[in-house]
This record gives C-alpha cells, structure tokens and sequence, in this order.
C-alpha cells in the first residue's frame, strides 16, 4: 500500500476517533440505544466534535477517489503521497480548530484541505505540466 492509501485510511480513523472519545467521556449520559439523541449533543464540546466528525464524513469519499483516481492514473506518486499527508494534517488540525471553536481557522483550514484534494484530483491532468 502507498503512502497515501495509508491516509485515505487514517482519515476513516480521524473522524471516527473524533466523536469516539467524546461518547466515551460523556458514557454515563450516552445512550447507545439512541446515539442520536439531540440531548447528548446538547454540550458544545460535544455539539463540536459532532460537527468535525459529520464534516469528517463528508470529506472523506471526495478525499478517497481523488487519491485512487490520481493514482489509477499514474500521477507521480511521491506527489500524491506528500499532498495526502499533508491533507491528513490539515485535517487533524481543522478537527483541534473545530473542538477549540475557531471558526474562522477552521474555515481556513478547510479551504486549504478541499484546495489539496482538488490538486490531487487533477494531478493526472496537470502532471504533465509539472517539472517532476
């Protein structure tokens, strides 16, 4: 497996272990019978990391085909690599900036992550211009 296939499933890991914790701190309130109860989310810290996790899932499927597509395509893989990695910290920060409610750092911080996905989106495409 490549580095970057190693992110794609780091990045399943980051945003179930964004709201993992947060069930488990709170367990004596958490009711697996009803892990949608608007009741538990009701505390910010964990109305938060719901968020950062939601938007962990919703990231995540265009974060995984760019990666496959990039590579299927026989883009330079040690460029696909380094910007899966460096999508990985972006995300892990973005998760810190959302519990620590920053909002305008976590806006930021997504913006540079959806411009890293969309890079290695098109690194097929634009390989060819690349001085790689």
């Amino acid at each position: 497996m490549t580095v970057a296939e190693w992110c794609v499933f780091g990045a399943v890991m980051l945003y179930l272990l964004t709201i993992a914790p947060i069930k488990w701190i709170g367990f004596r309130r958490f009711d697996n019978s009803k892990p949608r109860d608007p009741g538990f989310y009701a505390d910010p810290i964990a109305s938060r990391a719901l968020g950062a996790h939601q938007n962990g899932i919703e990231t995540f499927p265009f974060f995984a085909v760019a990666v496959l597509l990039a590579e299927f395509r026989a883009g330079p893989q040690r460029l696909i690599d380094d910007l899966a990695v460096l999508f990985l910290i972006v995300r892990v920060a973005y998760v810190f900036t959302y519990l620590g409610d920053r909002p305008t750092l976590r806006s930021i911080l997504w913006n540079i992550g959806f411009a890293i996905n969309l890079v290695i989106f098109f690194m097929p495409v634009i390989h060819s211009y690349l001085p790689i």
